[in-house]
């Protein structure tokens, strides 16, 4: 990938004072590094898995994303390139496998950021780390927790995995339906069932589902039990309200009922949090002087999350960021077009100067 060289060389420059530096290199991190090097900053991201692209590429890659500008749809992991590219276009650091443990405000004002790995000092910091630590719920349902890893899934990484498979898919939001439109062109069969009779999933991709082949089962449908003993070979879905079972053949059952978010060390850094998010203002300043929030990790009144409202919110961030650190600069830097062009004409003359 394009952040290897980087994360090699980045071992060495742990000392280095960066303008800001990103803890997450998931999407929002990703436009957030590049809107920081618009504005000529120095710029890191320190992230905890082994590539860049957070949750999407540790989750769900081979997933069609819907909501994000400019594609009327778009794999998680060309998305995810596309911001890598868009990103590294200007000088940067990726900081790869290292968790961040602690972060600290110093006497000279500047951050010291602990990881797993060592230190890392900054200016500036834009915390971006998605729901934190994320743990899928799980049904009390016989012989589950057995075959997990088994043919019960609680993501879908890889689609070949569910090529010409029995599907069952259990859920009413967003990542339940989008997995029934993402496995129905390679499974053999799909059955989607739901519990209660509203769903919470956008009502367009509602309504993909019900007009696709995948059969959709709602209300009162649950799971009432799972067999098989080395592999899911069957499973027993249930009617609530009138008591009727059926019995399927399954290879795979996709369950989607929620998450457990917890911070994690992040709970400790003296941020204001509330109900597991980390409150911010309208800048995205969080309570500690010199960082800031953006993405699913933060709070505020009306606050969705979705990549592009934390697409829109770190921009917000980074322009705030470098306001703080030089108040000549003005929190808005102009339109891209005319700050792109200037951009590139410094960093060009930069290189000439250092070449000669």
């Amino acid at each position: 990938m394009m952040a290897e060289k980087e994360k090699m060389s980045s071992e060495d420059d742990k000392n280095r004072l960066y303008d800001v530096t990103f803890i997450g290199a998931g999407p929002v991190a990703l436009y957030g590094m590049y809107y920081a090097g618009l504005r000529l900053m120095s710029v890191k991201a320190i992230e905890m898995f082994e590539e860049v692209g957070g949750g999407l590429m540790a989750l769900y890659p081979d997933k069609y994303i819907y909501d994000v500008a400019g594609f009327p749809k778009v794999l998680a992991k060309d998305l995810v390139q596309l911001l890598e590219r868009q990103a590294t276009q200007y000088p940067y650091s990726f900081c790869l496998g290292e968790k961040v443990t602690m972060l600290e405000r110093q006497e000279d004002e500047t951050i010291k950021i602990t990881t797993t790995k060592g230190e890392h000092y900054s200016k500036t910091v834009v915390i971006c780390a998605g729901l934190g630590a994320y743990i899928p719920r799980r049904l009390d349902v016989p012989n589950i927790k057995k075959l997990e890893g088994h043919g019960v899934y609680y993501f879908c990484r890889r689609l070949n995995d569910f090529n010409d498979k029995r599907v069952l898919v259990v859920g009413g939001g967003d990542s339940a339906f989008d997995y029934s439109m993402m496995l129905q062109p390679v499974a053999q069969s799909i059955t989607h069932i739901h519990r209660n009779d509203f769903f919470t999933a956008h009502e367009d991709s509602v309504k993909r589902v019900k007009e696709s082949p995948v059969r959709l089962l709602y209300p009162f449908w649950e799971l009432k039990a799972i067999e098989g003993s080395d592999w899911v070979k069957s499973a027993t879905i249930v009617n609530s309200q009138t008591g009727e079972e059926e019995k399927m053949d399954v290879d795979a059952v996709v369950l989607n009922i929620g998450f457990l978010t917890n911070l994690g060390p992040i709970a400790d850094w003296g941020l204001k949090v509330e109900k597991n998010s980390i409150v911010v203002d309208t800048r995205m300043r969080t309570n500690i002087e010199g960082v800031y929030a953006a993405g699913d990790i933060i709070s505020y009144d009306g606050k969705l999350k979705l990549i592009s409202t934390g697409c829109g919110e770190v921009a917000i961030a980074v322009n705030n960021a470098k306001n703080y650190i030089d108040p000549k600069a003005k929190v808005w830097p102009g339109h891209s077009t005319e700050k792109h062009d200037l951009v590139q004409k410094k960093l060009a003359r930069k290189n000439k100067l250092e070449n000669q």
